[in-house]
């Protein structure tokens, strides 16, 4: 507990050293180019489409088991109508 009080307690402390000119330059290290947005999209890209990717590999690798009716019947012949 007393590991998570000090960072707080050194925040107000923090805020009134810092200047609002160190706001102004923090836009200098963002280096935002023409690549920035494809990262990103690549990123999120990666992000959503692995649970799925890793969700079928799963599947295909430990297929569900059969119910106890279908394994005892296998091929049962369809109804038929009566007429």
């Amino acid at each position: 507990m007393t590991r998570k009080a000090l960072p707080l307690a050194a925040l107000p402390a923090l805020l009134l050293l810092s200047g609002p000119s160190e706001a102004l330059d923090s836009y200098r290290y963002l280096h935002v180019t023409i690549d920035t947005p494809w990262s990103i999209f690549l990123f999120l890209l990666i992000g959503v489409f692995a649970p799925f990717i890793l969700m079928a590999v799963l599947v295909w690798r430990h297929p569900g088991k059969k119910t106890p009716d279908a394994a005892a019947d296998p091929q049962q012949p369809p109804e038929q109508p009566e007429p």
